[in-house]
């Protein structure tokens, strides 16, 4: 089943950036990136909020219009809710021949909006650039921002972070979290619900009598599994496919901060009942050094061939991200790797 029509970048370009963009060449800035909030309802009659996070407190008090995001995410559901963030960080590994990831590309440059500019983030987070870029609002709540570093973000602008561990939340709460920051809830749920209906219209059939595992590895002997909710796992799970039970049993190895466990290679028969295995390797050398690996190898569904591993590094990331521009861009893609890996399945 192809993804629907009716959830396409363009379809939120045409709809949520129109009005904002009209408006960017009045905004004010450093660097002239960006666009301001959309007009309209919610510009003028902005409520103050105050988000609680886990390392502290973000009062936005004014409607932002210079958005800066940290991690991922952040930035498409920014631009679906009608404003251009003025900088992101950057994303080299997920990034095409742009410099940028090539939704977030796509999505601006059809719109005719100017690019974010891109900064250094993670531990060598360029603060210098942050501030540069005077942001009304500082979006992390899907980053993995330490307590230091947002001591200093805080004191440049609101900054909104993860509600307990970093790089851990479910793709509606990160939307609903954005959403609030920027004074725009209805329309944050509505494209929750947008999402919801197009992974309702593109779920297969047949999907659901095939379990699954999404694993991923750190070096040789290691192997990770994700649980159920991290986002790369909810956007197979949401295509109909069954997460692998076993998924459950999987909290003695947990890795906080990471939304799944360190099995172990030696753990690697608790993969035995999955259907297929969903993975991404850092590079080839990385892929030839586990694919070589016995207890790998040994594993059902990699033995049989009845493996997702995509090698281009924009879809790897792109799959691992549920936000408005991400999901009609991957499930294109996804589909027809995931048909394919069916085919290898043995008969029951």
């Amino acid at each position: 089943m192809p993804v629907t029509a009716r959830f396409t970048r363009r379809a939120w370009i045409t709809g949520a950036l129109a009005a904002p963009l009209a408006l960017a060449a009045c905004s004010g800035g450093a660097d002239g990136a960006g666009s301001s909030a959309s007009d309209g309802e919610g510009t003028g009659d902005f409520t103050p909020v105050t988000i609680e996070h886990a390392l502290g407190t973000a009062e936005i008090t004014e409607k932002p219009q210079r958005i800066v995001t940290l991690g991922q995410g952040s930035a498409e559901t920014a631009i679906a809710l009608g404003i251009i963030p003025v900088g992101v960080e950057e994303y080299p590994w997920g990034a095409d021949d742009s410099g940028y990831l090539p939704w977030i590309h796509e999505a601006v440059t059809e719109a005719g909006g100017e690019l974010p500019e891109q900064f250094t983030g993670a531990t060598e987070l360029d603060v210098e650039a942050v501030l540069a870029l005077e942001p009304d609002v500082i979006l992390a709540p899907w980053s993995g921002v330490t307590q230091e570093q947002f001591d200093i973000l805080t004191d440049i602008a609101p900054t909104v972070a993860y509600a307990e561990q970093p790089w851990v939340i479910t793709w509606e709460e990160q939307i609903t979290t954005i959403g609030k920051a920027l004074g725009e809830d209805d329309a944050a749920k509505g494209l929750i619900d947008e999402i919801h209906e197009t992974f309702e219209k593109s779920a297969q059939p047949g999907y659901a009598d095939h379990t699954f595992s999404f694993v991923y590895n750190s070096g040789p002997g290691t192997l990770g599994v994700f649980y159920q909710d991290e986002q790369r796992v909810a956007m197979v799970r949401a295509l109909g496919l069954t997460v692998d039970p076993v998924n459950q049993e999987l909290g003695e190895w947990d890795v906080p901060g990471t939304d799944s466990a360190m099995i172990g290679l030696e753990n690697a028969d608790k993969l035995s009942d999955s259907d297929l295995i969903f993975t991404f390797y850092s590079d080839e050398k990385n892929r030839e050094e586990t694919e070589a690996q016995d207890l790998y190898a040994a594993i059902p569904a990699v033995e049989h061939g009845a493996i997702v591993a995509p090698t281009d590094q924009s879809f790897v990331t792109g799959s691992s991200i549920i936000n408005p521009l991400t999901v009609p861009w991957a499930l294109e893609r996804y589909i027809p790797m995931i048909d394919d890996a069916i085919t290898k399945v043995p008969a029951s």
